[in-house]
């Protein structure tokens, strides 16, 4: 046990160190390529975020320069345009109908024209009631229909004037629209097609830090709004609420308002003329209006919504739309949070993860190695020691019979004949025994250093057995046993490659082993069969002892099998004899191995390969 701890608990110690030194290292890499990995996460969010906010930017313009023509369009309307007609000079009387008393009308340019983005045009007067150029009623109607409109189309118009009638009142609108004031139609252009304000709106976007860059968007957007409606508006050449007949000095009004009203997407605006007020507007088709803005920013915005806002709020300013009270929504997630681009993340086994498995792993290669070395050298320590201890028994018992049997017989102590014979008889065993130990030790050296006796001759069965069947027989008769060698013609006539004195070396010690361990047997017979199986003969070396136990057959072709106790407590050996002979089976293409079946003393089976 000391000796186990002064081998062992260095190395369990130095092992303990290397572990502790190799896991703070993992620790620390680990924490700063997570911490990187991290830092590199929150980069590409921040890139994919930045991105987003771009498209959403850009999809923002696309959509107000969409609708822009639509809104400006509808600002720039005369106030006039809302009744079904209206009266002119009588120098275009000829090309019109002509009314009552002689006046000269001219349809409404709303009287025939629905664009699909309009359900109906409608006008509150003064006095409060519901009118709409597409729906003429009493002397108008007759001279519309159907010269400049249909019928079914003015069934269709008054059905969605209904809708506006159920929706809101004059008094409802005028609360919520801006009063009329009087507007003058400017237009300012710079060289490059931008308006001084814009360039000045875009370096404060450009300055202004991100969470104001969306205001100051809206208001860029709202200005470019507002000056395409005046463009639009001087392209006309007349002002969007001067009278035709210039008699109305005194028209006065404010753009169109868009307004959500009971779910409904309205344009309107309070117009002042001869001094009473109007409210005129129309009624947009949201459900068309949302689904072509869609397709026109789908390869910025995929999955995207437009969503009614009642009223402008700060903190959604950068996702409205300058020209309609509706905020764009980017893919929502089930919590109601804007859900970013799907960022590529990085597998989860880093370059630096990677290193670190592989030196650990090379760590416990390491390890279990060193362990496997000491605990093989610790047990070839073990088991040389063991051999020298049996070695040192079996000499010095068989040196002690010749020290004693030679001074007896050299001082003439023993003068009967007979007594003398025996102790000549009782010396040359002691003789062969100690020959047989040192052939096998010297064997057993020369297979450790690789020098081998590599003579493989091509020989019968016959030619392999017979020679050696004599010394066999010797030795199975100084044991007082019997060797009977069994096999028919064709085991016999077998023609094999093998060493000649290995496969002697080899029977030897097997018989040599049956003699020591079976002498206590009641058969004194060791059994030498020869048997043909295939392409293989078998030498089967059996006798009818004790046998050998499980827990000791485990190691029983092991190296120095046998301590200096077992020597002294069993029969004579070292423990080698066994060992040398499957080293030398295997140096020549034999194998030897222990037959389990048999129950009834031991068998041991050599096989040689048979030449077919």
């Amino acid at each position: 046990m000391k000796r186990f701890w002064r081998i062992w608990a260095p190395f369990l110690l130095c092992l303990a160190v290397l572990l502790a030194a190799m896991g703070w290292i993992t620790l620390a890499v680990v924490r700063l390529d997570r911490a990187e990995a991290e830092a590199r996460q929150r980069e590409a969010e921040a890139r994919e975020r930045a991105a987003l906010e771009e498209n959403i930017r850009l999809a923002l313009w696309r959509m107000d320069s969409a609708l822009a023509p639509l809104i400006a369009q509808e600002s720039a309307r005369p106030y006039f345009a809302y009744s079904t007609f209206v009266p002119v000079d009588r120098a275009y009387g000829r090309m019109f109908n002509r009314g009552q008393g002689g006046e000269m009308l001219i349809p409404s340019p709303l009287l025939g024209e629905l664009a699909p983005e309009i359900l109906v045009y409608f006008q509150f007067e003064p006095d409060g009631q519901l009118v709409s150029p597409q729906v003429p009623q009493g002397a108008n109607y007759k001279l519309a229909v159907p010269k400049h409109i249909q019928e079914d189309t003015v069934k269709k118009a008054k059905r969605q004037l209904e809708r506006v009638k159920a929706l809101a009142d004059r008094e409802r609108l005028m609360a919520v629209l801006p009063k009329a004031k009087p507007l003058a139609v400017e237009v300012v252009a710079s060289p490059m097609g931008q308006s001084q304000d814009s360039r000045v709106a875009a370096r404060r976007r450009n300055d202004a830090q991100p969470q104001e860059r969306g205001a100051v968007e809206f208001e860029q957007r709202n200005q470019a709004l507002m000056q395409s409606a005046n463009v639009l508006a001087q392209n006309r050449r007349v002002a969007p609420f001067s009278d035709p007949s210039s008699a109305a000095t005194d028209v006065r009004g404010v753009p169109m308002t868009p307004l959500w009203i009971g779910g409904e997407l309205l344009l309107a605006r309070r117009i002042t003329a001869g001094g009473r007020e109007y409210v005129q507007g129309c009624l947009l088709n949201w459900r068309d209006i949302k689904s072509w803005l869609l397709e026109t920013v789908e390869d910025l915005v995929p999955q995207a919504d437009l969503e009614p806002v009642d009223r402008r709020v700060p903190e959604k300013e950068a996702r409205m739309l300058a020209a309609l009270p509706v905020c764009l929504v980017a893919k929502v997630t089930a919590a109601g949070g804007q859900t970013l681009p799907a960022v590529e993340r990085e597998p989860s086994l880093s370059p630096i993860r990677l290193s670190l498995l592989v030196a650990w792993g090379c760590t416990g290669v390491a390890g279990v190695a060193v362990a496997s070395l000491l605990r093989g050298v610790v047990a070839l320590s073990e088991r040389r020691a063991a051999f020298v201890s049996a070695v040192t028994h079996e000499l010095r018992t068989p040196l002690t019979t010749f020290h004693m049997y030679t001074e007896m017989l050299a001082e003439g102590m023993v003068s009967d004949s007979r007594q003398q014979q025996t102790y000549f008889n009782t010396l040359r065993a002691e003789a062969s025994r100690l020959t047989h130990l040192v052939e096998n030790v010297l064997s057993y050296a020369r297979l450790e250093r690789g020098r081998t006796d590599g003579r493989i001759e091509e020989r019968t069965v016959r030619e392999l057995v017979e020679p050696v069947a004599v010394r066999l027989t010797d030795r199975a008769k100084q044991a007082g046993m019997e060797l009977v060698v069994e096999g028919d013609d064709a085991a016999f006539a077998a023609s094999v490659r093998a060493n000649p004195s290995a496969v002697e070396q080899i029977l030897f010690n097997l018989v040599d082993n049956a003699c020591k361990y079976a002498a206590v047997a009641s058969d004194r017979r060791i059994h030498l069969a020869l048997q043909r199986s295939g392409s293989a003969v078998q030498l089967r070396i059996r006798d009818h002892g004790p046998g050998i136990a499980r827990p000791a057959s485990r190691r029983l072709f092991a190296s120095f099998s046998k301590s200096a106790r077992e020597a002294a407590n069993s029969a004579p050996g070292v423990g080698l004899g066994l060992a040398l002979s499957r080293r030398l089976a295997q140096a020549m293409g034999a194998r030897l191995q222990l037959d389990r079946r048999v129950s009834d003393g031991a068998c041991f089976v050599l096989t040689l390969a048979a030449k077919c």
